[in-house]
């Protein structure tokens, strides 16, 4: 019977594959057999004990630090919800083009790869208000507080960036 911590490493292994957009299969015929499939499907499962010896040799196999492949360690507590970015794509639409242009284009990148087309509000993660502040030349506190002067980002948002 697999371990609570064999299943979450055997997450982060299948997590990891799947990005790099490996079936099983995948890597054994891009491994050249070094890595059977059925020996990293159960890795996967938890069914496997994998030694540190061979997650390392995965970890390069994949290209990741070894670190990346092992559960998060730290204990379960219930922590405080991140507040929430929600940008204002109404309100975006009246602030001057020479100010949003970079934002805009942002909003609609995410709109497209998200398909998410409902053209009141966008929730956007803390990096990509990091992301936006580069683009913008601004530290990211900075950007939040003159989005939040232009009506387009949520007051809550302000300390949400850490």
């Amino acid at each position: 019977m697999a371990t609570d911590y064999a299943k979450a490493l055997g997450a982060r292994l299948r997590a990891i594959r799947q990005q790099q957009g490996l079936s099983l299969h995948g890597v054994e015929e891009k491994s050249q057999g070094r890595w059977k499939a059925v020996v990293v499907g159960s890795y996967e499962r938890g069914d496997r004990a994998v030694t540190v010896q061979k997650l390392a040799e995965l970890a390069d196999f994949y290209s990741v630090p070894v670190s990346e492949l092992l559960p998060d360690s730290s204990p379960s507590v219930a922590a405080e919800a991140p507040k929430r970015l929600v940008i204002d794509l109404e309100r975006l639409g009246q602030v001057p083009a020479e100010k949003a242009g970079p934002l805009a284009r942002y909003a609609a990148a995410i709109q497209a790869q998200r398909g998410d087309y409902n053209g009141r509000v966008l929730s956007i993660r803390q990096d990509d208000l990091r992301t936006l502040a580069v683009i913008y030349d601004e530290a990211p506190s900075q950007l939040a507080e003159q989005l939040i002067g232009w009506g387009v980002l949520n007051p809550e948002a302000r300390g949400a960036i850490d």
